[in-house]
């Protein structure tokens, strides 16, 4: 079969015309096969999928867009940053875009960018998305109300929503809150009588779901609240929070807002002669890959990246598909405790002035 050719003499691009010639069947049905639409026998749909292999036809989405007054892309909004939570959000979000059929476009923002939030959806809206993702967002400076860009698509948050307003604000992956509190309370059963809480930088809603979720389950329990412990993140600032809770001997269970912190926290732990988790018992958050290899493996709160991303996107492309029907039912994602080694029971503690007692000279060995 031969196609036209451009004046360079250069073949011309397959076109519609040209599938549903080879496949025997109409231009409208290969409009059907390729729109999935219904009323099209696997056997005519699998003779033009076969067909536009062959030919290398791939759908005009500038025309397809012009029809139907949709791009078929999803923007993202997301931190630019290589943090294990951000970069697995934004990896299963691709993923669940790609398997629906939508391109995505994707805008970085970073901490301390004065355009921030605002100048990133007004980007993506520019290019004419069809629906917004925000991912993992963070308090900007200056936050005093609603973001200054009209949005006029389906927007969907992936955590705690900043405040702003759309036509449609839907959001997935939150209850932090409830996965922190749940490994906050396994140390609490185990006998220890407090939890100290090494928290993520305080502009990020994901570090302020879960100092909330530490918090109601000492308050749940009647347990005092140690001072917090603040850190960026990073296994750096771990470690450093790591050497100054290791010279409190009160100190004998701490919850890290993530595994990052808790794995830099551990190695101060033990440089300073205080044993994980004979002294001190330690849980981490997120299960990063490397937290069941650590010495030793870390007690985390496993996060379901994947389940939120597949979820959310789901609700998103029907808002956007369906734009007078009622938003789809959302659920809570499981609270999935990982028990490894890095928590036991709290060592025994010495009622004052019942220390071990010296030997008499009379009973020491030679």
């Amino acid at each position: 079969m031969t196609r036209g050719t451009g004046r360079d003499g250069t073949p011309l691009p397959p076109r519609s015309v040209d599938v549903a010639r080879l496949a025997g069947v109409s231009q409208k049905t290969v409009s059907r096969v390729f729109n999935d639409e219904p009323y099209v026998s696997a056997e005519v749909r699998r003779r033009v999928l076969e067909a536009a292999e062959q030919l290398g036809y791939r759908r005009n989405s500038a025309a397809r867009a012009l029809a139907s007054g949709r791009t078929r892309s999803i923007g993202v909004v997301t931190l630019g940053t290589a943090l294990y939570g951000p970069a697995s959000l934004l990896m299963g979000v691709e993923r669940v875009v790609r398997d629906m059929g939508y391109a995505l476009r994707v805008v970085n923002t970073m901490e301390g960018d004065p355009a921030g939030l605002a100048g990133a959806v007004d980007s993506l809206l520019d290019q004419g998305v069809d629906g917004i993702v925000i991912s993992e967002p963070i308090e900007e400076e200056g936050d005093e109300g609603d973001l200054s860009v009209r949005v006029s698509v389906p927007v969907l948050v992936l955590g705690a929503p900043p405040p702003f307003s759309a036509s449609t604000v839907l959001a997935a992956g939150g209850g932090a809150d409830l996965m922190a509190r749940a490994a906050v309370e396994h140390l609490l059963d185990l006998g220890h009588p407090t939890v100290h809480h090494l928290a993520g930088p305080g502009r990020w809603y994901a570090a302020k779901d879960r100092l909330q979720g530490w918090r109601a389950a000492l308050a749940a329990h009647g347990r005092a609240e140690p001072p917090v412990t603040a850190g960026d993140w990073s296994a750096a600032s771990g470690y450093a929070a790591g050497r100054e809770l290791a010279a409190d001997p009160e100190v004998t269970a701490v919850f890290a807002a993530n595994d990052d912190m808790a794995i830099g926290l551990i190695r101060a732990l033990t440089e300073a002669g205080r044993r994980v988790p004979q002294d001190v018992s330690v849980v981490g958050f997120d299960d990063i890959p490397v937290a069941a290899y650590v010495t030793p493996p870390l007690t985390t709160v496993r996060q379901p990246f994947d389940t939120v991303a597949q979820e959310g996107l789901k609700r998103l492309v029907h808002a956007i598909e369906n734009p007078r029907a009622e938003a789809l039912p959302t659920s809570d994602p499981p609270v999935d405790l990982i028990v490894r080694a890095s928590t036991q029971p709290p060592p025994p503690r010495t009622p004052p002035g019942r220390g071990r007692r010296p030997r008499s000279p009379l009973t020491q060995r030679p």
